[in-house]
C-alpha cells in the first residue's frame, strides 16, 4: 500500500470591564486589532454557492480546508492528518487531525466532511468532475473516511487543495446538508477566526475574533498551507466605496490595510512613511472577454477569430491599470509564469491585427451586425475602465459596435440571457478572473466547453470537453501539461475566452503591520501589528 504522511481612525481597543483579585483591580489588557478594506463589502455568509471573490476570502477567516497548496505549488494536508492511497491508485482514506473542533465545541467528524465535501461537489467545476469519477464516499471511523474512484487518479487531491472559488470549505454536517439552491446563514466552521454574528452589518461591516480552541499545524507557514497561527485578537472588515476615502483613512490611522488599493493614488501612500505597498502576484488576475457563442454574429468561429484578432493588450491594460509596474502582456487562459501558462496559440492576442480582422469579417460574410458589448461603468476592473478601448479595437478590425452602459450587477443579470440582443441579450461581456481560478483546466471555468453547462457565453468544443476529461483521470505531470496546452489552443482558436494581460495586486497598509503572506488569497493569520 502505498502512503503519504504529513506536513493581521479605529485604534486597538481595551478589553471591556476589568477583574478584582485579592481586593486589587487586575490591569486591563489591550487588544490587538486589525480593520482592513477589502476589495467588497461581505453582504452573505454562504461560500460554497458562489465565486465571489469577498465569500472566499470570508471562508478563509472562518473555515478549514482538508488540504492546502504551499509557496511552492506543492499540495500538503490542512485539516488532515495523514492519508494512505491503495495500490491501484483508485481508493483514497483520510485521517483527519485530533483535537479539531467547530466554534461551537463539537468535534469534527467524517461525517461532516463527507456532507460538505458532497455539497461543495454538486456546484464547483472540479468538484462536479471528481463526483463524477467517485464510486463512492465512506466513513471509516468518527475521524476517518475514504473515496473509491473508477480509475487511477488523485483528483480528490488536486479538488481539496485548489484555492480557486468556490473552495471546499468543510462545515458542520447539519449545515452542509442545506440545499445548493438555499445559502446558509449559520457561520460555524473550525478555522482561525469566529465570525461575530451579533456584530454583522451586511454590506457595511463584518468582525471576527481569535478561535482559542484553533490547534493551528507544526510547520510554518508557506502561502494558505502550514501554521495557521493567529497573532491578532480581532479582525474587522469594513466598507468604504469611495478610494480616496479609504486611502485617507490609511493614512490618518482609521484602517490598518487596503486589500486592493488604487494604482491611481499609490503615490500618496509611498509618500507616506507610515505606510507600505505590497505586491503581490498571486492574488493577481487576468482580464477577459468573453464572447457569445449562441447569438449572431459569434455564432460564426471566424467572426470570433476576427474579435481576437482586433485586440491589442497594451492598450487595454493601460486603460485598466495604467501603471506599467503592475501590468504585463499575456495571452495564456492559466496565466503566465503558472503551471500552465503557455503561449501556444496566443499569437492574435497580444498586439492588434486590424487586417486579418477585416479579412477574416470578409470571408465570414459579416453583415454589419452591431456588437452589443456590456460595460460595468461602476467596476473599472471588470471593464468600466476598458470596455471603450475593446470597442474601438473592434471597430478598427471592421465591426460596427454598440456600447451598453450599466451597473455591474445589470450585468452580471444580464449576461445570464442567451436571448437576442434586441430582447435583453449581448455579444460580448468583460470580466477579470484571478490566477488562482485559472490554475489549470479543470479549475478554469473560462475553458469549460459543454454548450449550456458551460460559464456565460455557452460554447460547445467537444474536444476540449474531452481533453479536460482526460486531465482529470491523469496522474501523469507530463501528459497533464501537454492535455492543458493543447486545451488551450483549442480554447483561443474557437474564441471561447480572450485573456487581455495579466496584473497584480497592489495592498496598501499601515507600517505597523508586518509578516503578511503572499498568498493567491488576503489571510489574516500570521500576521502581526505592533504598537
Amino acid at each position: 500500500m502505498k502512503s503519504n504522511l504529513p506536513y493581521s481612525k479605529l485604534a486597538a481597543s481595551l478589553l471591556l470591564g476589568s477583574a478584582l483579585s485579592m481586593g486589587a483591580a487586575s490591569p486591563v489588557l489591550a487588544e490587538t486589532e486589525i480593520t482592513a478594506v477589502m476589495q467588497a463589502p461581505l453582504r452573505s455568509l454562504d461560500p460554497t454557492i458562489t465565486t465571489a471573490y469577498v465569500l472566499r476570502n470570508y471562508g478563509y477567516m472562518v473555515y478549514d480546508t482538508l488540504f492546502s497548496t504551499d509557496a511552492n505549488g506543492e499540495i500538503q494536508p490542512q485539516m488532515v492528518d495523514t492519508y494512505e492511497v491503495s495500490d491501484d491508485g483508485k481508493t483514497y482514506t483520510f485521517k483527519l487531525r485530533d483535537g479539531l473542533k467547530w466554534h461551537d465545541g463539537e468535534p469534527v467528524t467524517a461525517a461532516d466532511c463527507i456532507a460538505s465535501i458532497k455539497r461543495w461537489g454538486k456546484v464547483d467545476s472540479m468538484g462536479q468532475v471528481m463526483l463524477d469519477l467517485t464510486t463512492s464516499i465512506d466513513e471509516v471511523d468518527d475521524n476517518t473516511f475514504s473515496m473509491t474512484f473508477e480509475t487511477d487518479t488523485n483528483i480528490a487531491l488536486r479538488a481539496f487543495a485548489k484555492a480557486g472559488s468556490p473552495v471546499a470549505f468543510m462545515m458542520p454536517k447539519r449545515v452542509a446538508e442545506t440545499s445548493t439552491s438555499e445559502a446558509i446563514t449559520e457561520s460555524i466552521g473550525s478555522g482561525p477566526y469566529k465570525f461575530v454574528a451579533d456584530e454583522f452589518k451586511p454590506g457595511v461591516s463584518a468582525q471576527f475574533v481569535k478561535n482559542e480552541d484553533y490547534i493551528p499545524r507544526d510547520e510554518e507557514a508557506s502561502s494558505l498551507a502550514g501554521g495557521h497561527v493567529v497573532n491578532v485578537d480581532k479582525v474587522r472588515w469594513v466598507a468604504m466605496p469611495d478610494s480616496m476615502t479609504s486611502i485617507n483613512a490609511l493614512k490618518s490611522g482609521e484602517i490598518d490595510y487596503i486589500e486592493q488599493a488604487p494604482y491611481d493614488l499609490l503615490s500618496l501612500v509611498e509618500a507616506d512613511p507610515d505606510l507600505k505597498i505590497i505586491k503581490s502576484i498571486p492574488q493577481g488576475g487576468v482580464p477577459v472577454m468573453r464572447i457569445n457563442h449562441v447569438q449572431p454574429p459569434f455564432d460564426n468561429k471566424l467572426v470570433r477569430q476576427a474579435a481576437l484578432a482586433a485586440i491589442d493588450q497594451e492598450q487595454i491594460m493601460k486603460a485598466n491599470i495604467g501603471n506599467d509596474e503592475y501590468y504585463t502582456h499575456c495571452g495564456s487562459v492559466y496565466g503566465c509564469d503558472t503551471q500552465y501558462g503557455t503561449d501556444a496559440g496566443t499569437e492574435d492576442l497580444i498586439k492588434a491585427n486590424p487586417e486579418k480582422s477585416k479579412a477574416l469579417l470578409e470571408e465570414a460574410g459579416y453583415d454589419d451586425t452591431p456588437v452589443a458589448i456590456l460595460q460595468p461603468t461602476d467596476f473599472a476592473n471588470a471593464g468600466g475602465s476598458f470596455v471603450p478601448v475593446i470597442a474601438q479595437e473592434l471597430r478598427e478590425g471592421g465591426f460596427k459596435v454598440d456600447i451598453k452602459a450599466m451597473d455591474w450587477q445589470t450585468v452580471g443579470s444580464r449576461r445570464t440571457s442567451q436571448k437576442p440582443v434586441s430582447e435583453g441579450g449581448w455579444n460580448i461581456f468583460t470580466t477579470y478572473i484571478t490566477l488562482t481560478d485559472l490554475a489549470d483546466p479543470l479549475s478554469n471555468y473560462t475553458v469549460a466547453a459543454n454548450g449550456d453547462g458551460a460559464w456565460f457565453g455557452w460554447p460547445t468544443v467537444d474536444a476540449i470537453e474531452e481533453a479536460r476529461q482526460k486531465f482529470a483521470t491523469s496522474s501523469d505531470d507530463d501528459e497533464q501539461a501537454e492535455l492543458a496546452t493543447s486545451i488551450q489552443e483549442m480554447a483561443l482558436d474557437e474564441g471561447v475566452i480572450a485573456p487581455l494581460g495579466q496584473f497584480s495586486v497592489a495592498a496598501a497598509a499601515s507600517s505597523k503591520l508586518d509578516n503578511i503572506l503572499d498568498a493567491p488569497v488576503p489571510v489574516f493569520w500570521n500576521m502581526t501589528k505592533s504598537d
